[in-house]
């Protein structure tokens, strides 16, 4: 087992047990969770593995760990009643310690399970409690962390006192992000990330332009003297936008202080972010700040921005309602669109988009009203109007428009997911005035653009 002496920076694996996951029968949450919890406290994540309930690979990847220099391994899963789950006792081996019983936890465990007992009375109970008495087998000198489900969590140091420290967790989200808490209060899982630097994180969106750009802007301010040197910067598309995540050390601050400003003068129009903040959140402050409300009628989307309108806590107080008109018949019958603009310029027209924001914010009585219409595919486009092409409109009931057609890449579900982020940085344009477009305005803004 490593020493981890001399390290540049603390790093920790993280090991994600369970066939179900390996297959791909269940996608793995607690990964990029506890990656993200890691990094908060200064540590490298340095790696995720996945492995099946076979313990020699389970065994192999806690060494390969070890041999990289990890200080820290956090594994998932595994931590059940039946034969199957192994992690603790591979984890034994690999610590070198001896599996004892600790029999105020299994008390523990069984306090637990009397409720769930007395709901089914047929049930065996002393079956039920000789398999979950597996679970209060623990590695000798190994810290507890109380269930919150019936498995609990342990902390295990390796027996000839180097590292890593293996700190086991249960597979379900809920049980693991209350007992990840825990664990990081231990003594072992201290000393383990005794040194870690504290990092700095800045986090800004973009919005209108290609992934592929910010790698010329990255380029473009290096050629301009901006210190990039000790930024550690990442970008990520994210629902169409550009995230750009920057990890630096306190020190470093006037260097992405600069390149913060290179980005706002290179970008004006499309950086709509500098604090983090989502255009949902950026949207959600406007409109709850205002007073104003929103209603929404949409058709290719099929319900997905009424869903994204309302995701955030507090929403009751601006979504008013949404429209799901899909058929011809549901644009006119529910968000009064005239059948004649649906016969002379199609149902994906701007000027039916334009119909249903406005029927949407009259039906609803809200003070705006946004409509999409569009071909999701994989069929149903022609050569004027090809898969892709979707129509927005945000109208106010005093008359102000601002209405896009544009044609966008991928398949059936990006489409979907995309047209709702467009919609919101629409809307977003709206409330903050950027097109004079507040009630009592009139502006109508149709262009047919590639997104």
């Amino acid at each position: 087992m490593s020493a981890c002496s001399h390290r540049a920076a603390v790093r920790a694996g993280i090991l994600i047990t369970g066939t179900e996951v390996l297959t791909g029968i269940i996608s793995d949450r607690n990964g990029p969770w506890l990656s993200e919890r890691l990094v908060e406290l200064g540590v490298d994540a340095a790696m995720i593995h996945i492995v099946g309930d076979r313990p020699d690979d389970l065994m192999a990847a806690l060494r390969f760990m070890a041999d990289s220099e990890m200080a820290l391994i956090v594994t998932s899963g595994g931590l059940g009643p039946t034969a199957d789950d192994l992690t603790v006792e591979i984890v034994a081996q690999f610590a070198g310690r001896e599996m004892v019983l600790d029999a105020e936890l299994e008390e523990r465990i069984a306090e637990i399970l009397r409720p769930l007992m007395s709901r089914w009375p047929g049930l065996d109970a002393e079956a039920i409690r000789s398999a979950n008495r597996k679970q209060a087998v623990v590695p000798r000198g190994a810290t507890v962390l109380d269930p919150v489900g019936t498995a609990p969590g342990l902390v295990v140091p390796p027996s000839d006192g180097a590292c890593p420290i293996v700190v086991v967790l249960p597979g379900p989200p809920r049980e693991l992000h209350e007992m990840w808490e825990k664990a990081v209060q231990t003594e072992p899982f201290r000393r383990a990330i005794a040194g870690a630097k504290v990092y700095r994180w800045g986090v800004v969106r973009l919005y209108g332009i290609p992934e592929s750009e910010i790698a010329n802007t990255l380029r473009a301010a290096a050629d301009a003297s901006v210190p990039l040197a000790p930024l550690e910067i990442t970008t990520c598309l994210r629902r169409g936008e550009i995230e750009v995540a920057t990890r630096y050390e306190a020190a470093a601050e006037p260097a992405y202080a600069a390149f913060l400003d290179f980005l706002a003068e290179r970008h004006p129009d499309q950086l709509f972010s500098r604090d983090g903040s989502t255009v949902d959140e950026q949207m959600a402050s406007l409109l709850a700040g205002s007073g104003w409300t929103v209603a929404v009628a949409e058709s290719c989307t099929g319900g997905l921005m009424s869903g994204r309108l309302s995701e955030l806590a507090g929403s009751s107080a601006y979504f008013l309602g949404g429209l799901v008109v899909y058929s011809n018949d549901a644009k006119i019958s529910l968000a009064g669109v005239d059948p004649a603009l649906i016969e002379r310029f199609g149902a994906v027209s701007t000027e039916v988009a334009e119909a249903l924001a406005v029927g949407a914010a009259m039906r609803l009585g809200a003070d705006f009203g946004i409509g999409i219409t569009g071909i999701a595919g994989p069929g149903g486009g022609t050569e004027e109007k090809p898969v892709g092409t979707v129509c927005f409109s945000v109208a106010s009931r005093d008359g102000a428009r601002l209405t896009r057609r544009l044609r966008l890449p991928g398949n059936r579900s990006d489409i979907r997911e995309r047209s709702t982020t467009i919609a919101m940085h629409l809307l977003r344009r709206v409330l903050v005035g950027d097109v004079s477009a507040a009630p009592s305005s009139s502006v109508r803004d149709a262009r047919t653009e590639r997104a």
